[in-house]
């Protein structure tokens, strides 16, 4: 069942008048933001604030998470001790996944994903990208809605009012030599021909929700896609966003050389019209002329550089990806933390340790936190197919509030405080975030955390003793 809590009246008009706000040509005071129903109708700066205004210390556009396994949120810090393998790798955590995700329920899955959409909008994401898989019940038997699962992450949506990409995800086999899938992996499986179908009933699953939610198509990874099946993809909605996990791990990269003769970004470029609707994801075991040739296609990276630390994937070039113009943004993934500005530090603090250098990301004209925070926003908004990206007349109002009082950006301005906000603070900062025109944090708080919040703890409760 949808519970839609959130709706945008076409022809509501709201106004919000912020101290300091990022617009897209830059930092500017007292600024007015009119909203129209889910967009911006007109940004002006030098104002008085509307009588009604709701007032804000700090306004900037908000990121689009873009990418998420919702359903692992419930197995956060359930992972971190050593198994029988001297080696503790994301192989290791991948077969304790599939052993835990084997309990989930669709009612474990709406729960799970709404209390994580919340934690999301209360970080200052307004949106996510939701690269789902799970989509069949225990024992790989389909549910009689094929697209049950997928309608279960839209209700969830739903519940939190949280901008959704939904991201069906292709999976056939279990390795690059055709192998079957393995038990834990049997709930993710399709063919083309099935999958199609699904993700005509994920597209019907949007439907009921706010003119902002997208479908996209996610073929899962080299290794578990056939190359008809990713050129299926690629065919099944030409204009959709298009999202896939590319050179995560080394044995990963390894597995595709033998089986191809290339390695993973090499045959990609040599076999797929990879452009701006594609988002690869993680892309830590790439080679320089990789780095290269992949940044100049258009695509984004789509970077979740909290997961890729607890999993030992290894560190993304972002220094010569940003340097050859490459877009980017940050998504959750695993969702083990929840946290836009850990993912933003993580990803520059990693080129830090690796090159020995400070400020690595930052440029002669932007410091680090607004090169960060703005590239997370565009890279975020064309990963997810959103018209958002920057506080501007005619864009997706999804926009993000920081408390100026806080102790830790009291009397700053401009760049400076992105980089305190980064760099010293905590999620605490965020006070409002709208998607869509969509208010639905304020004070910090999501509006309905408290009905989330206990249905969440309860399916927890429920798996931890199963």
């Amino acid at each position: 069942m949808y519970i839609l809590i959130f709706q945008v009246n076409g022809n509501a008009m709201n106004s919000i008048w912020a101290e300091q706000a990022l617009l897209a040509d830059g930092w500017a005071r007292d600024v007015s933001v009119r909203l129209d129903g889910d967009r911006i109708a007109a940004v002006a700066a030098g104002t008085a604030p509307a009588p009604g205004a709701q007032r804000v210390g700090v306004l900037v556009p908000a990121p689009t998470n873009l990418h998420s396994h919702a359903f692992q949120r419930a197995m956060a810090g359930l992972t971190e001790r050593r198994g029988p393998d001297p080696r503790d790798t994301f192989w290791t955590w991948r077969q304790l996944m599939f052993r835990f995700l084997d309990r989930l329920s669709p009612d474990d899955v709406q729960a799970i994903a709404a209390f994580v959409q919340l934690e999301m909008l209360e970080a200052g994401f307004a949106a996510v990208a939701e690269f789902h898989y799970l989509h069949h019940a225990p024992g790989g038997v389909p549910y009689a809605d094929l697209a049950e699962m997928s309608s279960r992450i839209a209700a969830a949506a739903g519940q939190t009012g949280i901008g959704l990409t939904l991201l069906p995800v292709l999976y056939q086999q279990g390795g690059c030599d055709g192998r079957p899938l393995a038990e834990g992996q049997i709930r993710f499986g399709n063919d083309p021909e099935r999958f199609a179908r699904l993700v005509e009933g994920a597209e019907a699953a949007l439907a009921v929700l706010p003119a902002d939610a997208r479908l996209g198509i996610a073929p899962h990874s080299l290794r578990a896609v056939t190359s008809e099946g990713l050129a299926a993809c690629a065919l099944l909605r030409p204009d959709a966003p298009l999202h896939m996990h590319l050179a995560e791990q080394v044995a990963e990269v390894d597995e595709v050389r033998a089986h191809t003769g290339r390695r993973p970004v090499e045959w990609l470029l040599d076999n797929a019209a990879v452009d701006d609707r594609w988002c690869l994801i993680h892309c830590t075991q790439m080679e320089r002329h990789e780095t290269l040739a992949l940044a100049a296609t258009g695509a984004v990276a789509g970077l979740c550089p909290i997961t890729e630390s607890s999993l030992g994937d290894g560190i993304f070039d972002g220094v010569a990806w940003t340097g050859a113009g490459g877009r980017w943004g940050v998504g959750s993934d695993s969702n083990i933390r929840i946290s836009l500005i850990e993912e933003l530090r993580m990803l520059d603090y990693s080129q830090r340790l690796r090159d020995r250098v400070r400020a690595a990301l930052a440029s002669r004209e932007k410091s680090t936190g607004r090169m960060l925070l703005e590239g997370a926003v565009q890279g975020g908004a064309q990963a997810a197919a959103r018209d958002a990206g920057a506080i501007e007349a005619g864009r997706l109002a999804d926009l993000t509030a920081l408390d100026a009082a806080h102790v830790d950006l009291d009397g700053l301005a401009g760049d400076t405080l992105l980089d305190s906000w980064i760099f010293a603070g905590g999620s605490g900062m965020v006070s409002d975030v709208w998607a869509a025109g969509r208010h639905l944090v304020a004070g910090g708080r999501h509006a309905a955390r408290e009905g989330i919040t206990a249905a969440y703890r309860g399916a927890v409760r429920r798996l931890k003793t199963l």
